[in-house]
């Protein structure tokens, strides 16, 4: 079974352009770009025949191939990370039997979570996609109602059914809770959708040939086009082990993230 990562990356990111490229310090004062540290999240992960960072801007390309990456070049007219993932499937060929799509704005992403999702496929032979999902502590929460308190879109969060089966995925803190005082460490009912996703091929040439629904358009999340299609998303929960997750969606995201990188002792 080939296993491949791919790290869509692109320099004109609409609410942050060329944040790939940002500078995060770790806990030893040593700066690495953002893909940088994609890119090292990724090479953590076990059972992996290939890592490749998918972009379609120069400087991009120059920075990965600079720390060693592997670089495949993919079109500007790509409308997010999942279809870079197709092209970039497209391009190196048959072989692979799961593609994993490691976003490019989320050096944070523990290994075991992208395993959880390797295993949740070849456990159920049927399922055509899998991504994570992490129940919120009270820490979590708070910072997501922060955010949206000041205008600011933070991270995503997920409903789904008592198998698993996504009902929904939004930018806004779903579901409703009237209780905003939770403490750190409580566990909430709210769930953050970690923005890894593994496919299967097959899956992911269908998705590329679909146009964007209007939720998607709407929430500007990839994954809402294989709910619009009737095709079931299998989220898939992961636990934490203590560590926090976050992805650079804003520049006010930089100090988070370096802050959980000193915490976890990565330099």
């Amino acid at each position: 079974m080939g296993v491949l990562i791919v790290i869509p990356a692109r320099f004109a990111s609409v609410r942050y352009p060329g944040k790939a490229l940002v500078p995060l310090t770790g806990a030893t004062g040593q700066k690495k770009s953002l893909i940088h540290r994609s890119w090292e999240a990724a090479q953590a992960v076990t059972g992996i025949d290939r890592v490749v960072v998918a972009t379609d801007d120069e400087r991009i390309r120059s920075a990965a191939e600079g720390f060693g990456a592997e670089v495949v070049m993919t079109s500007s007219t790509c409308r997010n990370g999942t279809e870079r993932c197709a092209e970039a499937l497209e391009a190196l060929g048959d072989g692979i039997d799961i593609v994993v799509n490691l976003q490019g704005d989320a050096p944070l992403t523990p290994a075991w979570f992208v395993e959880a999702l390797i295993d949740a496929l070849n456990a159920h032979p049927v399922a055509e996609m899998a991504t994570p999902v992490l129940r919120c502590d009270g820490r979590a929460l708070s910072g997501f109602l922060d955010d949206r308190r000041a205008g600011r879109v933070g991270g995503t969060t997920a409903v789904f059914g008592a198998e698993g089966k996504a009902l929904y995925f939004s930018k806004e803190v779903i579901p409703h809770t009237a209780n905003s005082l939770w403490d750190d460490t409580q566990a909430t009912p709210v769930f953050h959708h970690v923005g890894v996703y593994a496919y299967r091929p097959s899956a992911l040439a269908a998705y590329a040939r679909w146009t964007p629904g209007p939720l998607e358009r709407l929430e500007g999340l990839e994954q809402l086009r294989f709910l619009e299609r009737d095709h079931p998303v299998q989220c898939v929960e992961v636990d934490a082990r203590g560590r926090q997750f976050w992805e650079l969606n804003n520049p006010e995201d930089v100090p988070r993230i370096e802050r959980i990188l000193r915490e976890c002792g990565m330099d």
